[in-house]
């Protein structure tokens, strides 16, 4: 904890002051005191009842300290949500993806991570939704409201794609989609993104991508690390993962005519990729490691450290305790004339 006026913090010298002041009252007190002549009822009162007439003076001073260190203006460190802050999930949702060499499967584990990352991220957080296989196809627009895009992630898995994995291409795509949700509003959802290039050079852009696969590049006008440079260029960086085990299979056909085909991750690909881009990458052979990676960036990606004051916490504070002891005060020692 910090504090704006820091030398105010010296008004908490009148707490020993209040102290000093009550207990020289209660010497004086007790000076005048009048004898209490029956001392079994005496003995019957005080036991169960002395602690009471110290309660509403110890509220009291605790209200003065909680005043004392609002004066000084108290801030507490917390992450403080980026200005136009804005994350795009890209999912891979091709053929290979329903492989079960990652637990229930591959997909499955990918709409899981990404609907953890959602429940970690602030409430503010535009997010973003692209699923590709042969192409990008936009899922949900960047929008503050995320169980708009819960329910998109929830739309690609009942319908998993095919045609090949377009790495380069959906890279592009993301880059755009982000740049237009800071810039002028996003396209409508399912419709399909046309490459640009970007204009101008962004060298803090509060735009983010977390981009999954499970293979390497079959499809798509773009190579993965030309759509990198794309995302460079945008000042974006990219978080990567590649899902999946080397030994990770899938078969297709059925009964003599089922074949089975192998269906191994490219780590190396999109390592490159989020080295290029000053992302991060994660090699993700097991669902609860992926769900755990996302999950923290939720708290990380799209937020600053920055102070909240919390003057208002410590008056609100004082306030209480100082209704608290007054009102112990009436029931406990009323006075009535």
């Amino acid at each position: 904890m910090t504090f704006d006026s820091p030398y105010l913090l010296l008004s908490l010298l009148a707490v020993p002051a209040a102290i000093g002041i009550w207990l020289l009252a209660e010497r004086r007190r007790m000076r005048y005191a009048v004898r209490f002549t029956n001392l079994d009822v005496l003995a019957e009162i005080v036991p169960r009842r002395a602690w009471r007439r110290y309660v509403p003076p110890v509220l009291l001073l605790l209200a003065l300290t909680s005043l004392c260190l609002a004066l000084a203006r108290p801030h507490v460190s917390t992450a403080v949500l980026k200005n136009q802050a804005t994350v795009i999930l890209v999912i891979d949702v091709s053929g290979s993806m329903q492989s079960t060499d990652v637990k229930p499967t591959r997909l499955q584990a990918a709409q899981a991570a990404a609907q953890s990352f959602l429940e970690h991220a602030p409430k503010g957080l535009r997010v973003g939704l692209i699923a590709f296989a042969g192409e990008p196809e936009v899922a949900t627009p960047p929008t503050t409201d995320h169980k708009l895009v819960l329910q998109g992630l929830a739309d690609i898995g009942a319908f998993p794609g095919f045609g090949g994995t377009a790495i380069g291409d959906a890279l592009a795509a993301a880059v755009q989609l982000g740049q237009q949700a800071v810039q002028a509003p996003p396209k409508p959802p399912g419709q399909t993104i046309a490459y640009v290039t970007p204009t101008a050079v962004q060298t803090k852009s509060p735009v983010s991508i977390l981009f999954l696969s499970d293979g390497s590049q079959t499809r798509g006008t773009l190579q993965p690390l030309d759509g990198a440079a794309k995302a460079k260029g945008a000042g974006i960086p990219v978080y990567t993962f590649a899902l999946g085990t080397p030994g990770g299979t899938l078969t297709r056909g059925f009964g003599p005519f089922a074949r089975t085909i192998p269906v191994p991750p490219d780590p190396a690909t999109l390592k490159a990729i989020a080295d290029a881009t000053g992302g991060q990458f994660l090699a993700a052979t097991k669902a609860a490691s992926l769900k755990a990676a996302y999950s923290k960036l939720g708290t990380k990606l799209g937020t600053t450290p920055g102070r909240t004051e919390v003057t208002y916490k410590f008056l609100g504070i004082a306030a209480l305790l100082l209704l608290a002891a007054g009102l112990l005060s009436a029931l406990w020692a009323p006075r009535l004339p």
